[in-house]
């Protein structure tokens, strides 16, 4: 379920509630205080995923905070 789950401040990927560090960029920001769901499945051909900056497949918050 993903609303127990982290969002790292930094490239916004969605991840485990046990993690210490975002497995993708590093950054130890994570934060439960997100909204919104995307999965990005094609970045190269995603209007969302050009407009969040966004060049790897993955699952992502929408709105951190």
């Amino acid at each position: 379920m993903a609303s127990n789950r982290l969002a790292c401040r930094e490239c916004h990927h969605i991840v485990d509630p046990d993690e210490n560090a975002c497995p993708y960029c590093g950054s130890t920001t994570l934060t439960e205080d997100w909204a919104g769901y995307v999965v990005i499945t094609h970045p190269e051909q995603s209007e969302i995923a050009t407009k969040m900056e966004v060049s790897e497949p993955g699952e992502y918050a929408l709105k951190v905070r």
